[in-house]
């Protein structure tokens, strides 16, 4: 599969059957949260043309997992929708969205989107730091010439013992504990982020943090 297509998914669910619940019996990982990322309360202007038709989109980025999805409000809350407001998508009654249309690329961003993208993933690594510290802590070997931490921007062969023998001292407490006890890695949240952004651009074949980008 190309790495540009999209996997936009065709299914859209209503606020009674979850994406998640539709598939409930699987091991896939879904979101709760969300945070959006753009509004476009007339929808997408190609749309609009085809269609004749609007209808508003929410692009939006989860807070677990970093799954690029399009929602669509409710009604009675199309005016009340604004970037960087963090929406519930899990299962039960869900306050501000309808249904969700599917996930997107990061290809289907809109401009916005990609300008707020950045800013946004970083928020999200700093409201869950420790889930962040914890990889320095719990990486592992992937094959035997390649270890999970070498896929992190900025961390090589040498900056990879030096973490793997300091943690052996005792477990890293935060990105700070990180800076001050592993010489020369630089920010830990930004390599994060930088390795975030990679897997949501098919950078890689691997993937840490985000679901797979092919996974329905």
């Amino acid at each position: 599969m190309s790495k540009n297509k999209s996997f936009r998914s065709k299914r859209k669910f209503n606020n009674r059957e979850t994406y998640k619940d539709a598939k409930s019996a699987s091991n896939k990982k879904f979101e709760e949260y969300v945070i959006v990322l753009d509004y476009l309360p007339e929808g997408h202007a190609e749309s609009r043309a085809k269609t004749f038709k609007t209808e508003p989109i929410i692009q939006a980025i989860g807070v677990d997992y970093f799954t690029l999805l399009e929602l669509v409000p409710r009604k009675s809350h199309k005016s009340d929708i604004k970037i960087k407001d963090k929406l519930y998508i899990g299962s039960g009654h869900r306050d501000k969205i309808d249904h969700i249309k599917g996930r997107i690329s990061y290809d289907e961003l809109t401009a916005t989107a990609k300008f707020e993208i950045d800013d946004t993933i970083l928020h999200i690594i700093h409201e869950n730091e420790q889930k962040f510290v914890d990889f320095f802590n719990n990486a592992r070997s992937i094959t035997t010439k390649m270890h999970q931490l070498e896929l992190i921007p900025g961390i090589g062969k040498k900056l990879m013992w030096e973490i793997i023998n300091e943690r052996k001292k005792g477990n890293f407490k935060s990105f700070k504990d990180i800076r001050e006890r592993v010489s020369k890695i630089g920010e830990p949240d930004i390599m994060i982020k930088k390795r975030i952004l990679m897997e949501l651009q098919n950078a890689d074949k691997y993937y840490l943090f985000i679901r797979h980008p092919f996974e329905k």
